[in-house]
């Protein structure tokens, strides 16, 4: 069966079909996003994000949110914010296909580093990264900040 890749930017006409079918799977990764899901992303992706849909037979079977910026450590970063394949899907292939396909295009971009974050939490992706080639090269800290 046929998978294509589908690049959405914040330029890409007719935006709105692809983010209502990439919002569940989106949320699967992340079931605590607030609603408007449209606008979220709308708004990532204004900040310079860019979103990658495998598209197979009229699903969206993976996706990966990610962005490529310059930073002091890795010089031209890209990084993934997200990435999920459908759970009723894994083990065919689409993580992997969307991971190469998102490494080939950090190399066009020219970026030096190839990153992404993972939770603590996801034994199955971490195996899946270190199959894929990565390493852990750093360890992520966070603390959420409440507006005031």
């Amino acid at each position: 069966m046929t998978r294509a890749i589908i690049h959405l930017t914040i330029e890409t006409p007719d935006l709105a079909p692809w983010l209502a079918a990439a919002e569940p799977l989106h949320r699967m990764l992340r079931p605590q996003m607030a609603a408007g899901y449209d606008a979220i992303i709308r708004r990532i992706l204004a900040e310079g994000a860019e979103l990658a849909l495998v598209h197979q037979a009229g699903s969206v079977r993976a996706l990966a949110l990610f962005r490529a910026f310059h930073n002091t450590w890795n010089g031209y970063r890209f990084y993934i914010d997200d990435l999920v394949t459908d759970e009723s899907h894994r083990s065919a292939g689409h993580g992997a296909y969307l991971l190469h396909w998102c490494e080939d295009l950090a190399r066009s971009k020219g970026c030096t580093g190839f990153t992404l974050e993972s939770g603590v939490q996801r034994d199955r992706a971490h195996r899946f990264y270190f199959r894929e080639g990565m390493s852990i090269a750093a360890f992520g800290f966070s603390k959420s900040i409440a507006r005031g």
